[in-house]
């Protein structure tokens, strides 16, 4: 899920904390909101469906795995949805806190079970799979939307360098582990028992060491340079809008005359293409649309209707997880999709499937600062505090969870970074960079669906 949950309104209050707040609404005005917050309310109906299969038809784990995983979506969008409401009320410093810490919590939620499960191996693929899927899908998708509207988006640049080397920190503390055991792997006094102790206990100290450094980058952000997350000002590129015509704009013509439909008016250009100058149809109105120029910040939800909403999503979440990761090892069992696959691809899609499509709209509208925030921001909290987290969670539990991860999934990971901070660097982007990248995240989803997995390392 995304490091904002609601990007226009949380961006709104984190910037301009003068606003206010306009009254809280009844309680069935509030229910009424939360019916009509989101279309992928829809898929609320497979929430008793999937209850219903794991205790009537408990042996048909592909049908419970499929059902399971329709039904987090719409929770992870209800559980983003709260946050945001609550945000709004607790004030700037809390309301990034609050965003931060439950932006994840489907993640989280799913880790903690497996955990307790001693699925371990599901563990650490599903957080690796989760940081792959924000920084590749999401950021391409984000770049190649808003590239079929601009020549060139810009975004923060400084603010991106910084996130781009957070994340690098957390990919050594991956692979340190792993060069940690292949370095005595050689030597004829190798210890098996002895190294993996040396493992464990090094694991923990990096955790703890990860935790600060997240602390520290939340208060970077949130306190002494909260101004290099903002979307606009020196540090931003400007964004530039083709010259002449739009090229997905004559596509989008040469389809029409194939059907034979008329030609669109100008309004209906000038909305697809920023190059055409039309009244009531410019950049700026938009933008400033964009930035909620209202004095009143309006609020769907009373207070008591928000918390009763995240703590019944929160459960529902938590047991209907439990289900879906109950149903992977059945699912798996037959050899038709291999748990490497449900684990790094499939998994991590159903806590970003609803914040993907914010994350798209926000960048078609020349936003692509808060889309950051939702790609890179969500990586950088998945590697410095919940994989940490989770090996801390492992500690105390007597669980020997580990920062040694799967060999290929710490290559790839490492190579994931690397290409995104080459793409972030100059601080534009294109539709092309975010093909590319669209296109990388496809050819590992290929690679682990024939990738069998290493058994793992550490028991419980």
């Amino acid at each position: 899920m995304a490091f904002f949950p609601t990007l226009r309104r949380a961006a709104t209050l984190m910037l301009t904390p003068e606003k206010t707040i306009s009254k809280s609404p009844n309680t069935w005005r509030s229910i009424r909101a939360i019916i009509l917050s989101s279309w992928f309310n829809v898929l609320l109906v497979f929430i008793p469906i999937s209850w219903a299969l794991n205790f009537a038809l408990p042996n048909q784990h592909s049908l419970i795995f499929v059902v399971s995983f329709l039904a987090i979506i719409p929770l992870a969008k209800l559980l983003a949805y709260a946050t945001d409401e609550l945000s709004i009320r607790v004030g700037q410093t809390l309301a990034g806190l609050l965003n931060a810490t439950l932006g994840n919590a489907v993640e989280l939620i799913v880790s903690i079970i497996a955990l307790t499960k001693c699925e371990l191996t599901i563990v650490q693929s599903s957080l690796v799979g989760s940081i792959l899927s924000n920084l590749l899908l999401v950021l391409g998708m984000c770049f190649f939307a808003g590239g079929m509207r601009f020549s060139e988006q810009g975004f923060g640049q400084s603010a991106v360098q910084l996130n781009s080397s957070l994340l690098t920190i957390s990919v050594i503390a991956v692979l340190l582990p792993g060069a940690f055991q292949m370095a005595l792997q050689g030597q004829s006094s190798y210890d098996k028992p002895s190294t993996d102790s040396n493992i464990l206990k090094t694991s923990h100290g990096v955790a703890i060491i990860l935790l600060f450094i997240y602390g520290s980058y939340l208060v970077f952000q949130m306190f002494s340079h909260k101004a290099l997350y903002s979307d606009s000002g020196e540090h931003v590129q400007q964004t530039k809008g083709y010259e002449g015509q739009n090229p997905w704009l004559q596509l989008r013509h040469y389809h029409r005359k194939i059907v034979k439909s008329p030609r669109p008016t100008g309004d209906e250009e000038a909305a697809f293409n920023p190059t055409v100058p039309t009244e009531g149809a410019d950049l700026e109105r938009e933008s400033a649309s964009m930035e909620d120029t209202d004095s009143v910040i309006e609020s769907y939800m009373s207070v008591p209707v928000s918390l009763g909403l995240l703590v019944g999503v929160t459960v529902l979440v938590a047991v209907t997880a439990e289900f879906l990761v109950d149903s992977i090892s059945g699912l798996t069992a037959s050899g038709a999709i291999g748990k490497e696959f449900v684990a790094v691809i499939l998994l991590p899609i159903v806590g970003n499937a609803a914040e993907h499509v914010t994350a798209v709209t926000v960048s078609v509208k020349d936003k692509l600062t808060l889309s950051l925030g939702v790609a890179v921001g969500s990586s950088i909290q998945i590697a410095l505090f919940v994989i940490p987290l989770m090996v801390t969670l492992a500690w105390i539990m007597g669980k020997q969870l580990t920062l040694l991860f799967d060999p290929l999934e710490s290559i790839v990971l490492f190579l994931s970074v690397i290409t995104v901070n080459y793409v972030v660097q100059d601080g534009k982007s294109n539709w092309l960079e975010g093909m590319i990248l669209i296109c990388l995240y496809l050819i590992l989803a290929v690679t682990f669906w024939f990738y069998p997995g290493t058994t793992g390392i550490f028991l419980c």
